[in-house]
């Protein structure tokens, strides 16, 4: 019961920041509410019992991803004028919210009412742990992890290159 309490408010929790993330003018309000994201779902994995991956996800982004957002942002001295043309049509916003939700609900209510006779997996033991994301990164999906990493390079020579050009 604890669980299911648990997993519903970080769930809450998650989807209204993240809803934050994308409503707000300013860039710093925006990245602090990632960082309750990044908590929340760090807190997620947790209860997946998978301590490396939640462990990961508070260091990596919430600590290092998003300081880079917010070295980002302040290099580009942004005035509030430059962010009016920024503000979310809350209609559209609202309408796409729906949508999601409504898409996000189906399967979980037809899991529940074991519509599909649905099993649940058990969860190996070493679910989770650093030689197990090892052993599946750099085994079977060593082609996406690279291009990732290509892609995020990529990524931050673009920022510095629209950066200098504002300077």
């Amino acid at each position: 019961m604890f669980e299911i309490l648990f997993f519903s408010f970080l769930s809450v929790v998650l989807i209204v920041s993240s809803f934050l993330v994308i409503t707000r003018v300013n860039p710093i309000s925006s990245a602090l509410y990632l960082v309750i994201v990044f908590l929340a779902l760090a807190g997620l994995y947790g209860m997946l019992s998978a301590g490396f991956i939640a462990a990961i996800q508070i260091l990596v982004y919430a600590g290092g991803i998003l300081v880079l957002i917010i070295f980002v942002i302040m290099i580009m001295n942004l005035t509030m004028q430059d962010l009016l043309p920024l503000k979310t049509d809350y209609l559209l916003l609202i309408s796409l919210s729906l949508v999601i939700l409504g898409g996000s609900l189906i399967p979980i209510v037809l899991a529940f009412s074991n519509f599909f006779h649905l099993r649940t997996k058990e969860i190996s033991d070493g679910f989770g742990s650093i030689k197990e994301v090892a052993s599946i990164l750099f085994t079977k999906f060593i082609f996406p992890f690279e291009m990732l990493s290509i892609l995020l390079l990529t990524a931050i020579i673009g920022a510095l290159v629209i950066a200098k050009r504002k300077l």
